[in-house]
């Protein structure tokens, strides 16, 4: 079993928004704070352009689900004609909360994601349909359904169509380790595109080449763990609103369902997996689980556990913070050369 336990930091990004007439994103070198998220950092309601020609296409919508909001993404695209390998960010937040420009202590989460474009890469951040408006799998349908429209308009973006990663964080990540080991699983199919007849989908356009999960949810028996006083039959945890009922009192099935274990084959993509050992939310073992099981499928998997740091790589001071959020993404950027094959 391979894992790892690092405490040195390598590459990452970091910017701060200008409030200049064109609003340009310029990336900066300050540290990142070891505090809870911070505030949106406002995307313009047009085309920006970031650091290295890196074009901002934000709230571009992918889908409009009967009953409920348009559902829409933010695409950073690289300057050039590409093709590029497609990057799929899947934000956290509880499945009840979160938003697309938003990532844990990273202060200015677009700009990390246009750094990402600059290296070659067309990066998108999607939005999902959240608890209060649908139970699951609706998240996981809807993230399928964002990666078989980019891979539709792939031509407009300058997509690869045959690479594609999946990245979550928190519940973006259960969402991500289970859209990337249910590649064509009849149980959980992308919904039709609406423009199919004009921008139809390659074949198996809904699976991916790589999984990032950060923290993420990949057991829900160790959960919430315990059922509610007698007197209490209600829903009162962020995984009983998502399940529609609370993990000790679901249905077996719809636990497990709601894993990526039940969806592990020896074809499941590579993995990087990252976790803090000081997780109050999601336990680390959750995380060592998933390596395990994927490594019994013979599947290709990093794992790096990070000492002293919370949830959303939240740590002590904000130099510690500033340090694993460099480590973080150079981790990232080093798997996503890899499993693409750029070089």
């Amino acid at each position: 079993m391979a894992r790892e336990l690092e405490m040195t930091s390598v590459g990452t990004l970091r910017g701060a928004l200008l409030a200049s007439g064109l609003m340009t994103l310029i990336l900066t070198a300050a540290p990142a704070l070891a505090q809870p998220v911070p505030s949106v950092s406002q995307y313009p309601s047009h085309d920006a352009t970031f650091d290295g020609g890196v074009t901002g296409h934000p709230d571009i919508v992918y889908s409009t689900v009967i009953g409920s909001r348009p559902l829409g993404l933010d695409i950073y695209q690289p300057k050039g004609k590409g093709p590029y390998p497609l990057v799929v960010y899947v934000h956290g937040g509880g499945w009840e909360r979160g938003e697309k420009r938003l990532a844990g202590t990273f202060p200015n989460w677009p700009q990390t994601l246009a750094s990402i474009a600059q290296r070659g890469y067309v990066v998108a951040s999607v939005s999902y349909r959240l608890s209060g408006e649908a139970k699951f799998p609706a998240p996981i349908i809807d993230v399928k359904s964002a990666i078989v429209w980019l891979r539709a308009h792939a031509a407009t973006y300058s997509i690869d169509p045959a690479k594609a990663v999946v990245w979550g964080a928190s519940a973006g990540g259960q969402i991500a380790t289970i859209v990337g080991a249910s590649c064509n699983v009849a149980s959980l199919p992308p919904r039709m595109l609406a423009d199919a007849a004009t921008h139809p989908a390659p074949k198996d356009a809904e699976c991916v080449q790589g999984v990032i999960d950060w923290y993420g949810v990949t057991d829900f028996k160790t959960q919430d763990a315990g059922p509610p006083p007698a007197a209490e039959k209600g829903i009162f945890t962020p995984s009983g609103r998502y399940l529609g009922c609370e993990p000790a009192n679901c249905p077996v099935a719809l636990i497990e369902s709601a894993a990526p274990l039940a969806y592990l084959t020896n074809k499941t993509p590579p993995h990087l997996i990252i976790h803090g050992t000081l997780d109050r939310q999601v336990p680390v073992r959750e995380s060592i689980g998933l390596n395990d099981a994927l490594k019994a499928k013979g599947v290709d998997a990093e794992l790096l556990i990070i000492s002293d740091v919370d949830h959303s790589f939240v740590a002590a001071t904000p130099e510690r913070g500033y340090e694993v959020n460099k480590q973080v993404m150079g981790r990232v950027n080093a798997f996503l050369d890899r499993v693409t094959g750029r070089k």
